[in-house]
């Protein structure tokens, strides 16, 4: 599968509207996917059963007064709020959500 090329790409349910997803792996409480912010993305802040992985290969979003792009990482854990986002020119992001639990 090529992660750049435009085959693959439906609608996310329960992202704001605009927002695209590429499923790569569903499976056991495990997902991965692409996300593709539109501009102009704002997501309210949420908390996942899993630890959540951001990785961001195109564009930029902000949250908690951060930005994160090209090449920024982000690791949030199980049932940590995370949020607001905000994409003022898009961005294509790889979630990937495990049910690991974070070492503290």
């Amino acid at each position: 599968m090529n992660l750049f090329d435009e085959t693959g790409w439906e609608p996310a349910d329960n992202y704001p509207k605009g927002t695209l997803r590429k499923m790569l792996r569903d499976e056991n409480g495990a997902k991965t996917m692409l996300l593709k912010f539109p501009k102009g993305f704002k997501m309210t802040p949420h908390s996942h059963l899993t630890t959540e992985q951001h990785f961001v290969l195109e564009g930029s979003y902000s949250s908690k007064g951060g930005v994160f792009g090209a090449g920024s990482y982000q690791l949030i854990g199980a049932h940590e709020e995370h949020g607001p986002f905000e994409s003022e020119n898009g961005a294509l992001v790889l979630v990937i959500w495990d049910p690991f639990k974070i070492k503290k």
